[in-house]
């Protein structure tokens, strides 16, 4: 206990800054005009809610610090561990913590379980077992993970608890890598405000110094304080962000149960036994993954379904958007090659496509296609179209065929479903023959969305002036190829 007159060595979570309050004040100073929501398309799955953001505090100290009504002990499964979050709840809480332990007889891993807080100041402590982290069993460790900070908040709801205080439950005893499991604490707190939010007032992220960083870079994705920054956010999501409470999901280990697992939904009762018993053994137990072997042999022999063409197709996907997203893209967004812009007449998304900035012959275009995916793939889920500007390209920005054939194969079926047009602005006569080719003899499906456009008069028919930021360069060219009307239209400063 502290000495009489003695300033308290514990923080109260009331007089700590919340997750907006900095940010806000920022905001307050800034010159930037706010997002409108009619002006946001493509909303992330963890949309800007001031509500949850003003029960959220990131603060670095030690949690046994704090004056809350719970905090989390991170510990082994025999509650013995000595890692630093222990050692300090230990010392704090006074001798008689160990014996209430002994108790409790263990805990295993993602579990939760609770004692008084003795001397600290918080009321309670949950005790949690993190997992230890092998990349060959990758999968277990993130469940158990996300079952840690589940039960923990399970926990907290059932004994109508006001707040909460996390340590960083991953010690690095453990191995876990910080980054993947800052995203699995992120967002399973996220998911569980979502539903369960009038439970619980605040909720504290205590890290240290190290830890700070990551919690500060990873907040923003689950926590977006303005739609400006959900939107800024978006693209660095991971690939999996779980299911609708955050936990993660394997699709090839999801099982779907019917009424009669052998036989599809469509099959009428009234067709009898001999049709039940048609189907039984054309697939693994109620759709389970199949022999992946076999399937790559039968996709050879051009005998497998178009089902599973497009479930192995959707798998393949997903392995390029998680390399996206894990890659470090930098070098090809400096280039400004691809960009989302305003919307076309009909309120679609506008993605520009910069030939010129292109240098083919100069950069990593196994790169450039992970850019592409990493900038589109939440474009592509509602209707867009694309800007392709071919003005004073050579054959140092040309894109071969290879390189384009590769990139539609890749890409998910709604990056075609979902294209409405491409705009290929300032064509050349060779660049024209190269499409046609393409369009006719290497693809399907693409013809009859390209629009040529030889001035950027045309383009304006289709998309506002004001709906489209253009390269400088873009607008000389066409001033001076078809007059100067448009050299008062002015650029976008970024380009």
């Amino acid at each position: 206990m502290d000495p009489l007159g003695a300033p308290s060595q514990f923080v109260d979570v009331d007089s700590l800054p919340g997750w907006t309050d900095a940010y806000e004040a920022k905001q307050l100073y800034s010159h930037q005009n706010p997002v409108e929501k009619a002006q946001v398309d493509v909303r992330s799955p963890f949309p800007y809610r001031k509500d949850i953001n003003a029960k959220i505090i990131l603060w670095k100290g030690d949690v046994a610090l704090l004056n809350c009504t719970a905090i989390v002990n991170t510990s082994n499964e025999s509650l013995t561990d000595k890692n630093p979050v222990s050692e300090s709840i230990f010392m704090h809480a006074g001798p008689d913590l160990r014996d209430e332990l002994q108790k409790l007889k263990g805990c295993r891993t993602g579990e939760a379980k609770l004692t008084k807080g003795f001397n600290l100041a918080a009321r309670f402590i949950i005790h949690t077992v993190g997992p230890k982290y092998k990349s060959r069993y990758r999968t277990a460790a993130e469940s158990s993970l996300y079952s840690c900070y589940r039960n923990v908040l399970q926990l907290a709801k059932e004994q109508a608890m006001c707040s909460v205080g996390f340590c960083v439950i991953n010690s690095l005893k453990r191995c876990y890598p910080l980054e993947d499991a800052t995203h699995i604490a992120l967002r399973t707190v996220r998911r569980f405000l979502e539903i369960h939010g009038e439970t619980l007032e605040k909720v504290v992220f205590a890290v240290s110094e190290l830890e700070e960083a990551t919690y500060q870079k990873l907040l923003p994705l689950y926590f977006p304080r303005s739609l400006e920054e959900e939107i800024q956010s978006l693209p660095y999501l991971p690939a999996d962000i779980g299911n609708a409470e955050g936990e993660p999901v394997v699709p090839e280990r999801q099982i779907r149960i019917t009424e009669k697992p052998g036989v599809p939904d469509d099959a009428s009762d009234e067709e009898g036994l001999e049709a039940d018993l048609s189907f039984i053994g054309s697939h693994a137990f109620a759709r389970m993954e199949g022999d992946v072997d076999k399937q790559r042999r039968l996709i050879l022999q051009g005998q497998l379904s178009e089902a599973a063409l497009q479930k192995q197709h959707q798998r393949n996907y997903n392995r390029w958007l998680c390399q996206a997203r894990a890659e470090d893209l930098s070098d090809i967004a400096s280039l400004k090659a691809l960009y989302q812009t305003g919307v076309d007449n009909c309120g679609r998304t506008v993605m520009v496509v910069v030939g010129r900035n292109i240098p083919v012959t100069l950069i990593d275009m196994e790169k450039a296609l992970l850019y592409f995916i990493h900038v589109m793939d939440h474009i592509a889920v509602k209707e867009y179209v694309l800007v392709y500007f071919h003005t004073l390209t050579n054959d140092y920005n040309q894109l071969d065929s290879n390189f384009l054939k590769k990139l539609y194969d890749v890409v998910d079926a709604k990056y075609k479903r979902n294209l409405k047009a491409l705009y290929f602005v300032h064509p050349t006569f060779r660049s024209k023959v190269s499409a046609w080719f393409f369009t006719t003899f290497t693809v399907s499906g693409l013809k009859d969305k390209i629009h040529y456009v030889e001035s950027l008069q045309q383009l304006f028919t289709a998309v506002p002036p004001e709906q489209i930021d253009l390269p400088p360069f873009v607008l000389e060219y066409d001033a001076r190829e078809n007059g100067p009307y448009y050299s008062s239209y002015p650029p976008s400063p970024d380009l």
